[in-house]
């Protein structure tokens, strides 16, 4: 009976039951449309304000767009009334332009009348000076002729004087002619005596002269300064102020005699990068590579004129030389500076030539004009200028060399000195 009785008040309640829960579900569902409908309304308030605040900023700027209006209303007016100003100048300027151009047309014309009026006041002033300068010639040649006539006066006195005294003179001579007719015979046996005494001194003289060579010859012999006095291929003695004895290659097969050796390379092992002391003293075998020294070369080019012959030998065996004919090189203290003189020669061109006037570097002393240091960077002593266009001393390879427009490799090189004034006697 319970649960019948709870199954029949379960269906009579049910439908409350679903009631309250309905009525429960919407009061739910209005609390929440309650909520978003007040923060609707909180986002309504604030777009709200912000519209405001966007029409209080759009009225402001309303007011600042009148004001703006106004100045450029003002403005234009302002510029009707510039442009009315500026016709007014324009017209004013045209009529002042015009009579400038009225006064510059006068002033033309009275320009012109004024270059004549000075051209005719220059014309009459020319003519009043060659008028002055007529006038001063013919006083002067009055004044002229005047110490002319004086001068002739004197010289017709003075021409009477000795014409008087040409004739005591005349009478004196005719004397003397008498008295050296009488000694004209004495005369002519003194005079033969007098050329056979000339022509035995002038016997005497040359035979002094020719003793006087052969002295020199042997004072050449026993202290030369060249090597001339030997005239061979050989090693010889040389006795030199400021360096004393030492020993040179003497050379007179490739060019004449005379030459002394002061460069060779020949293909020998001397290696040519060395520093400034060694390069002033000399090093090298005179059989092979050699080089004389920078100070005996300075000391030999001092002494007199000496020419330059250099010796080139291609790779491909073409043989070259080039001449000059004013060597020298100055002393340490400046550097040992290259001189050269004119260039001739078989080979082209004058590569030698951008070394003048260079002093002369080594890797520990640095006279080129280069960025950096040539000796360095070519491995040898060198008149480098930045750098070079040959260099006789550079290690055998592609760098010992004679270049400028054409290049030529070479394997064998000779630079020899000689005398220039020495050859000439």
């Amino acid at each position: 009976m319970e649960e019948m009785c709870s199954i029949h008040n379960y269906k009579t309640v049910k439908p409350l039951l679903d009631y309250f829960r309905q009525v429960r579900n919407e009061l739910e569902d209005k609390e929440i449309k309650e909520n978003k409908l007040n923060e609707l309304n909180s986002d309504l308030m604030e777009k709200y304000h912000e519209i405001v605040k966007i029409h209080e900023k759009f009225m402001k700027e309303a007011a600042l767009l009148e004001e703006y209006k106004n100045e450029v209303i003002k403005g234009k007016n302002d510029l009707k009334s510039c442009q009315n100003k500026v016709d007014k100048l324009e017209s004013d300027m045209n009529s002042q332009q015009n009579i400038i151009m009225r006064l510059k047309g006068e002033l033309a014309d009275k320009s012109t009348n004024l270059e004549n009026c000075e051209l005719q006041f220059k014309n009459l002033n020319s003519s009043f000076i060659e008028k002055d300068e007529k006038i001063k010639g013919f006083s002067e040649n009055i004044q002229n002729i005047t110490e002319h006539q004086k001068t002739i006066e004197l010289q017709l006195e003075q021409s009477k004087i000795k014409l008087i005294k040409k004739d005591k003179d005349i009478e004196l001579c005719q004397s003397e002619i008498n008295t050296l007719n009488r000694t004209s015979e004495n005369i002519r046996e003194e005079k033969k005596r007098i050329e056979l005494q000339l022509k035995d001194s002038q016997t005497k003289l040359i035979d002094k002269v020719k003793e006087k060579q052969l002295c020199q010859s042997e004072v050449d012999k026993l202290s030369p300064t060249s090597c001339i006095p030997f005239g061979d291929s050989d090693v010889h003695q040389l006795n030199v102020s400021g360096v004393g004895f030492f020993d040179v290659l003497c050379d007179s097969q490739l060019a004449g005699p005379g030459w002394i050796v002061i460069q060779q390379r020949v293909g020998g092992n001397e290696d040519f990068n060395r520093d400034w002391a060694t390069y002033r003293k000399g090093f090298g075998a005179m059989d092979s590579d050699f080089f004389l020294g920078l100070e005996k070369i300075h000391r030999i080019t001092s002494l007199q004129r000496h020419e330059l012959y250099i010796h080139l030998v291609a790779v491909n065996g073409t043989v070259y030389f080039a001449r000059y004919d004013d060597f020298k090189i100055s002393d340490e203290d400046r550097g040992y500076k290259l001189s050269l003189g004119k260039f001739s020669g078989t080979i082209n061109e004058d590569a030698m030539r951008y070394t003048e006037n260079m002093k002369f570097s080594t890797f520990d002393r640095d006279n080129d004009f280069g960025g950096g240091n040539c000796a360095k960077v070519f491995g040898s002593g060198w008149w480098y200028n930045a750098c070079f266009y040959c260099n006789l001393n550079a290690p055998y390879g592609p760098d010992l060399l004679w270049w400028m427009k054409t290049e030529i490799k070479i394997k064998e090189a000779k630079m020899l000195i000689r005398p220039k004034e020495a050859m000439k006697k």
